[in-house]
């Protein structure tokens, strides 16, 4: 392998720990997030160049560790192509095939699809300084495994949450989300309010099947319970923003214990 190869190899591949959005790149995926229902055969996600300059692309898919290389990464999953030459203002369909590797069939299980383009070296764009420096970027999405038969639906989930406020391990308030359905939810925003004190927190989270996640924003009062009020957003099938509600239900009932 020549001087140049190696360094490109190395470059490449200490990029990987720098995560870049898709935002800088000019290969870009249609999506930000796979499903795979475990009754097809297999899944296809586009890409497509939207530069003026050719690439290097290299796609794989991880179980969780975004730190791996592509050699190194484990899933039940074959990706074909997996290294490509993308052309400017062209595209390409990656397929995903699933192994039939055992997976869990009552809950969803969720890896990542990885795609690492690489701009050739010494390219002749003319929007390029000659005495510039090129980087590779890498864009990693969300890949759900969806086995059939789960119950409800992917939709429907959020609606299923419940909510608490909570003094976690470390003595601090917090707001406690539990998912009970077998599908990931992926929150990005989330208020929430009891009595006068309103909570907000715009960092998000994922809650897995069964897991609960806490939310640590600014106004969390010091009080244990249920909340009067959350509204959150959460991210659906198709990348979109989707809102839901949560209100407590109180008794209307008098007192008559007195």
């Amino acid at each position: 392998m020549s001087r140049i190869s190696r360094l490109r190899v190395s470059l490449a591949g200490l990029l990987l720990a720098f995560a870049s959005h898709a935002t800088f790149a000019s290969v870009v995926l249609t999506g930000t997030r796979v499903i795979y229902p475990a009754a097809e055969r297999e899944v296809t996600v586009r890409l497509s160049n939207e530069g003026k300059a050719p690439a290097l692309v290299q796609a794989w898919i991880d179980d969780g560790d975004p730190n791996a290389s592509p050699d190194e990464s484990k899933s039940p999953f074959l990706i074909t192509p997996p290294l490509f030459r993308l052309d400017p203002q062209k595209g390409q369909s990656l397929r995903i095939i699933h192994l039939q590797q055992p997976l869990p069939a009552d809950r969803e299980s969720i890896f990542f699809l990885n795609v690492l383009e690489v701009p050739p070296m010494g390219s002749s764009n003319a929007d390029t300084p000659q005495n510039s420096l090129q980087l590779a970027f890498r864009s990693r999405v969300k890949l759900f495994f969806r086995p059939t038969g789960l119950k409800g639906d992917a939709d429907s989930a959020p609606a299923k949450v419940t909510w608490r406020f909570i003094r976690n391990a470390e003595g601090k308030h917090v707001l406690a989300a539990t998912n009970p359905t077998p599908y990931h939810i992926t929150f990005t925003r989330v208020e929430a309010t009891h009595g006068a004190s309103t909570m907000r927190d715009d960092k998000g989270g994922m809650a897995g099947p069964g897991e609960t996640i806490e939310f640590s924003g600014d106004g969390a009062p010091a009080f244990e319970g249920q909340p009067d009020h959350v509204k959150f957003i959460t991210i659906n099938d198709f990348g979109g923003d989707a809102t839901s509600e949560f209100k407590a239900k109180r008794s209307l009932l008098p007192d008559t214990s007195q």
